[in-house]
């Protein structure tokens, strides 16, 4: 395993600081700047499908700076991709700052180790970064009132800060932080627990619907995302991939390439290792002077591709190979009591399979890389969502050191974990150190859908046990999918403890006899995580499930899942054997709550109607889940006439805990369940011979305009600690909406997509 992966995938157990100077942040942001530079450190945790690898440190250092002139420059390490971390982070320190929001600057930090993990995904932003952030404007104001106190010759209680101005209570004199900020930088930053902080009353940002910072520049084409960068005498370059994983070029014609206007050289990629990680696919590049020329000499390139181990595999006989084995008794990774002899004893049993297809991220914005390499060093600028990965993997393909790497990250176009994989920066670096120039790699729509990372194709299969009185006495799970760990080892032929944490071997039931298990399945595409990883086929299937006991119980779904969940408690999975990686955090302060669970989804049913009667042809499904430590609850109504379905509402409940910013939960919310409706209906790569047969939107379809719902959602209010926003709302779409399907006709779907049962 390479060293990029193991730093930005492993977790921190000894929690070591890089302490971060002046002349440091600047370095860091590329910023010049007087006055006052406060540094905090704050160790940061795995990606929620790495839990259960090697133990490993990582910390982060954030930085607050304010200027003479009172300009308040909060970095943001993380990146930009319409979810509004750029406005939630500093929503957080300027509340406590008590900076006027008009002062504040936001700017984007370049790819340093020192800030601990940049990569923007787990839904664990805000997470992991509110107390440190409250605590960061906690201690920059405590610093500015002493500063102003010693200047008046007042004790410190005697001031108090208020829209970038500390003000002397007695004299009603005032002064800016911009006059302060020098002094202030020279006091001893206060111990952390002799800190006060605002009551959640007094919050003047936390929890209010802040616009994004970014939001004006984006609606006037004022930004710069990954396809927007332009340097001077820059080429282009666009690579003809592999289409089978493993298979090399074995010939092509590059006189034919050369005849083409504007095509000025073409580059073989260096063969990819096994395991490919992070490493480009094996190719050619052409490279001309634009886009079109380097298309168009990429058609003439007539690529004899060799063999591959992989070229064999089908995804149709691969899931019916899936099916056949999900049946029988599998690996148990999580027992309590004991399932089978409860089984043999029921009144009647229950079981159901289900699958998922093969899925891609399939962002608006394909991936994006420039790069420019001279005297040894290399500047990057990408739409990355991993900008430490990017330095690093760049660094390890071009035999330099790291700190001779730049990353420069813009916005992205929407990315859904497949730009945390930075194999298209590293593409951009390498055609750059050939030609000497600056090079700009532009990926299709094709190449993103046909050359990406992709959700597991996968198959689970659910038995559950019933006594005389309809009440569930025995439960049985296995789920079957290739691991995203093979994509790493090259090895891995069964899902991992990580993986198995989302939404598998966490299930909440209070079910006296219980057993989950699992089924090898081999790799043969690169696997990778997409928006909510794998909560996405176990909140089906479970979601699914939950719905056909209920209707063969003859009560209501809703009914149902209270009586599965039972009494409120807490649940621990490790209790019964399981190794619960729980998205990082400790169960002690994120705890398996039942009460926050059963409390989404009354909500949503009550605020839906989901429980009220519907006309002829029309019904609700419900369905709920919990993941990225954040409890979602999702009500579907559709209408199917003449073998189509449309759906006419969504509403959906999510308990993050503390919100920051209102406006953003409610576009997660929304984001989620439009991406949760392109999944359910109509997502699916299919592979033949190893290759992906799909190739843009018009057969890997994603949701129009008039394919969607109205979409309402509730969020609960709460003090607890903030869990996450950008991924828990998809995984309870799908289910709810096939449910609401079975109950409007009759017919059951268990194998996504809808499209190949009912028309969208």
């Amino acid at each position: 395993m390479i060293e990029s992966f193991e730093k930005s995938a492993k977790a921190g157990t000894d929690k070591q600081v890089k302490p971060v100077s002046r002349r440091d942040f600047l370095k860091l942001t590329g910023m010049t700047t007087g006055g006052f530079v406060l540094g905090s450190m704050l160790p940061i945790s795995l990606p929620a499908w790495a839990h259960g690898n090697t133990p490993h440190d990582n910390t982060l250092n954030l930085f607050v700076a304010i200027e003479n002139s009172g300009r308040v420059n909060i970095v943001c390490h993380r990146s930009e991709m319409g979810q509004g971390i750029r406005t939630g982070i500093p929503q957080v320190v300027a509340d406590e700052l008590c900076v006027a929001w008009e002062d504040v600057h936001v700017v984007q930090g370049l790819a340093n180790e020192a800030y601990g993990s940049q990569n923007t995904d787990g839904s664990r932003s805000i997470r992991n970064f509110y107390a440190k952030m409250r605590e960061m404007g906690a201690t920059a104001r405590t610093m500015l009132e002493q500063a102003a106190a010693e200047k008046w010759g007042v004790p410190i209680a005697d001031v108090y800060a208020k829209d970038s101005f500390v003000i002397n209570k007695n004299s009603k004199q005032k002064v800016s932080f911009g006059a302060l900020a020098e002094a202030a930088s020279k006091i001893k930053a206060p111990a952390p627990d002799t800190l006060t902080y605002k009551s959640k009353k007094d919050f003047k940002y936390i929890g209010k619907p802040m616009p994004i910072v970014d939001l004006k520049d984006m609606v006037t084409g004022n930004t710069v995302f990954g396809q927007d960068v332009k340097l001077e005498g820059m080429l282009y370059a666009s690579i003809q991939r592999n289409p089978v994983v493993g298979s090399k070029v074995v010939s092509f014609d590059k006189d034919a390439v050369m005849k083409t206007n504007g095509v000025v050289d073409v580059f073989k990629m260096p063969d990819q290792p096994t395991p490919v990680v992070f490493h480009p696919s094996n190719g050619v590049a052409v490279i001309a002077t634009n886009t079109w020329a380097a298309t168009q000499g990429r058609n003439a390139l007539n690529i004899t591709w060799g063999e591959s181990p992989h070229q064999s595999h089908n995804s149709d006989e691969y899931l019916a190979e899936l099916n056949k084995r999900i049946t029988g008794k599998g690996k148990t990774i999580r027992e309590g009591g004991d399932a089978y002899a409860a089984m043999e004893n029921a009144a009647r049993k229950i079981s159901a399979t289900y699958t998922i297809p093969y899925l891609v991220h399939a962002p608006m914005e394909p991936p994006a890389a420039t790069a420019v390499f001279k005297d040894g060093a290399c500047e990057v600028w990408a739409c990355t969502q991993t900008p430490q990965s990017t330095q690093q993997n760049v660094a390890g393909a071009l035999g330099i050191a790291k700190e001779k790497v730049k990353v420069n990250v813009t916005l992205l176009g929407g990315a859904f974990g497949r730009k945390s994989k930075p194999d298209f920066s590293v593409e951009a670096a390498l055609i750059a150190k050939h030609t000497g120039k600056p090079v700009k790699v532009v990926w299709s729509r094709e190449d993103d859908i046909q050359q990406g990372y992709y959700h597991a194709i996968s198959s689970q299969h659910f038995v559950a046990g019933l006594d005389e009185d309809n009440k569930v006495n025995a439960w049985i799970q296995r789920t079957a999918f290739p691991s995203i760990s093979w994509t790493f080892s090259g090895v891995t032929d069964e899902p991992s403890d990580g993986e198995l944490s989302l939404g598998f071997g966490d299930v909440p039931f209070n079910v006296a006899n219980l057993s989950c298990e699992t089924h090898k399945a081999p790799a043969h595409i690169r696997i990778g995580w997409i928006r909510s990883v794998s909560n996405i086929q176990h909140a089906f299937a479970q979601g699914s499930f939950v719905d056909e006991l209920a209707h063969a119980s003859k009560i209501p779904t809703h009914q149902m899942w209270h009586q599965l969940l039972g009494e409120d408690r807490l649940v621990n999975p490790k209790e019964q054997g399981f190794e619960y990686g729980n998205y990082g955090e400790s169960l002690e302060r994120f705890p398996i709550d039942t009460k926050r669970l059963k409390h989404v989804l009354d909500t949503v049913v009550a605020k839906s109607g989901a429980d009220k009667s519907t006309a002829n042809g029309e019904a609700w499904g419900i369905s709920a889940h919990r993941s990225f430590v954040s409890y979602v609850a999702v009500a579907t109504k559709v209408r199917v006439k003449d073998d189509k379905v449309t759906v006419l509402e969504m509403h959906s409940c999510i308990d993050a805990g503390t919100v920051v910013n209102p406006d953003r939960v409610l576009s997660q919310q929304e984001g989620s369940m439009i991406f949760g409706l392109s999944i359910a209906m109509m997502g699916e790569v299919t592979i033949k011979d190893g290759a992906v047969q799909q190739s843009n939107y018009n057969d890997y379809q994603v949701l129009r305009m008039s394919q969607s719902p109205m979409i309402k959602t509730y969020i609960v209010e709460s003090d607890a600690i903030p869990g996450g926003v950008g991924e828990p709302g998809t995984p309870p779409v799908a289910p709810s909406l096939t449910n609401a399907i079975f109950h409007a006709t009759g017919k059951r779907i268990r194998d996504l997509p809808i499209n190949k049962h009912l028309k969208v």
